[in-house]
């Protein structure tokens, strides 16, 4: 596991790994120096790689590299939530070797930052335009998050193939989850009908939240599970439908992405 980095030294990890990496691997000079290499920003690298997965036939990547930037500019919140997100995957993720990694190769990283400049026309009354955005999104990404929806930060979207979040859903920081998650509704309900997910939550693999309920802070749902009622904070959950089966040791399950239920206790 990487050995995290303060905030203001993430960008110039990326750049010293994407160096390395250009050395060692003469074949992908080329692709480093274009995706990182080139660029004064970690923002600016990643409106360009965006813009290279989310363009089309119907949208030319300078088009939606202008809109990364248009975002990006219009709501610092987002730089501050793509560090978080980074530190997130690098202190999470065992697998992950170093910050340049997520940010090139990681589909639910990636997912989360187009959400999250897709949110920023929702609320700015552009949402024609988010909505396109989030039908591209699913299509590259294969991850279906409604632009109306609202995520913290400090999230790992794990794998992320098959994730689908609804509109009203509500997901605060220090979040994680693995693939084919769905926060969804029940059925025809209008209004406020997604789930709301407290601070420090963990998801398992292919678990289904439903309706406008309520996952309480340091929650563990199990992988499989199907989620119909409230969760309380700090407990775990499993089953179909699930139950209460334990608590888990960490007041945070999200920060240790332990996926057992023996340990719990």
């Amino acid at each position: 596991m990487t050995q995290p980095v303060p905030d203001d030294q993430i960008w110039p990890a990326i750049r010293a790994e994407a160096a390395r990496d250009a050395e060692r691997e003469p074949c992908l000079a080329g692709f480093l120096n274009e995706a990182i290499l080139r660029h004064n920003s970690l923002m600016g690298a990643l409106g360009s790689l965006l813009a290279h997965k989310l363009s089309g036939a119907t949208m030319s990547a300078l088009t939606v590299l202008d809109l990364a930037h248009q975002a990006f500019d219009g709501d610092p919140w987002i730089e501050e939530s793509v560090l978080a997100d980074l530190q997130a995957v690098v202190t999470r993720d065992p697998a992950t070797r170093g910050y340049s990694q997520p940010l090139l190769y990681y589909k639910g990283f990636h997912a989360v930052q187009s959400f999250r400049m897709a949110h920023h026309f929702w609320v700015s009354d552009r949402q024609a335009l988010a909505l396109f955005l989030q039908s591209r999104i699913s299509e590259v990404f294969a991850v279906d998050i409604h632009p109306g929806a609202r995520i913290g930060r400090g999230v790992m979207f794990d794998h992320a193939t098959s994730v689908v979040i609804g509109e009203t859903a509500v997901i605060e920081d220090d979040f994680s989850m693995l693939h084919e998650v769905t926060l969804g509704g029940t059925g025809k309900v209008g209004g406020d009908r997604h789930p709301k997910i407290a601070r420090g939550v963990m998801i398992g693999a292919g678990a289904k939240v439903l309706g406008n309920i309520r996952v309480g802070e340091g929650a563990k749902i199990g992988a499989g599970s199907v989620v119909l009622e409230d969760v309380p904070a700090h407990s775990t959950v499993a089953g179909v439908p699930a139950k209460l089966i334990a608590f888990p040791k960490e007041s945070f399950p999200a920060l240790e992405m332990d996926q057992r239920f023996e340990c719990d206790a």
